[in-house]
């Protein structure tokens, strides 16, 4: 299921914005449209090559607070978004979700407050922590991203997951696969940048590759991250020895 079926750039950004440095802006500038091809599309390159950035924009064109969250969160901590989003659209499908969450592995504390906060607010409804299994703060930083996935992602939705592997371990990242798979056999849309070669091994997802050279479609064993993760697990002692300059 593709809820988002391309990124459509317009307008000018300001020229002395930073954005203009970032390589897959300009990349996306130049050609002004990405285009996904599959329900589920993993962001994946170096650091500094604005995964994050375009990532955070289609969060912020889909309606979601730049924070993370649903669509119904609204609180802010600190405005550090770039202004991107400003500057593109989103081409939707005919189908519309029926649900969506942005989750950032980095202010899941933030978003677990405002939960928490809102919960204190009296009133006969339900409380809202409950449709996350409890209280978020009442788990680690990686039982509580498994139990936001698990609790509250419905299914027949759009959900964009900003390098949710910070929060897991191996473990937990395949159990992060379970949890996709069924949600996209469930109609819905995945989009996540990842630096978790555990992650983006996912079938039939597609890869695109950020780089200096913009952005490219690539395949699985095509990636740094497998590469780099089986030339070290194949031989640690070996890649030790490079890295300290000595002889292995």
């Amino acid at each position: 299921m593709k809820y988002i079926e391309s990124v459509k750039f317009h307008g000018k950004l300001p020229e002395k914005s930073y954005l203009n440095d970032i390589p897959a802006v300009e990349w996306i500038v130049e050609r002004g449209e990405l285009v996904f091809n599959s329900g589920v599309t993993f962001f994946v390159g170096e650091n500094g090559t604005g995964k994050s950035t375009l990532l955070e924009a289609i969060a912020l064109a889909a309606g979601f607070n730049a924070e993370g969250g649903s669509r119904n969160f609204s609180f802010s901590t600190r405005d550090t978004h770039s202004e991107l989003y400003d500057y593109i659209t989103l081409s939707r499908g005919i189908i519309r979700h029926k649900d969506g969450f942005f989750l950032r592995a980095e202010s899941l504390y933030n978003s677990a407050t405002y939960i928490d906060n809102l919960d204190e607010i009296p009133c006969d409804t339900p409380l809202i922590s409950g449709g996350y299994g409890g209280s978020l703060h009442t788990r680690s930083h990686g039982e509580s991203f498994i139990a936001t996935v698990r609790n509250r992602f419905f299914g027949n939705g759009l959900y964009i997951l900003d390098e949710p592997e910070a929060a897991l371990s191996p473990t937990r990242q395949l159990t992060m696969l379970g949890l996709i798979k069924g949600l996209a056999e469930n109609n819905s849309q995945f989009i996540i940048a990842t630096h978790s070669p555990i992650l983006m091994a996912y079938p039939n997802a597609e890869i695109l590759r950020f780089s200096e050279d913009g952005i490219c479609s690539v395949g699985y064993k095509q990636t740094e991250h497998y590469q780099i993760t089986k030339q070290f697990l194949d031989n640690p002692e070996r890649m030790l020895g490079i890295i300290f300059g000595e002889n292995a």
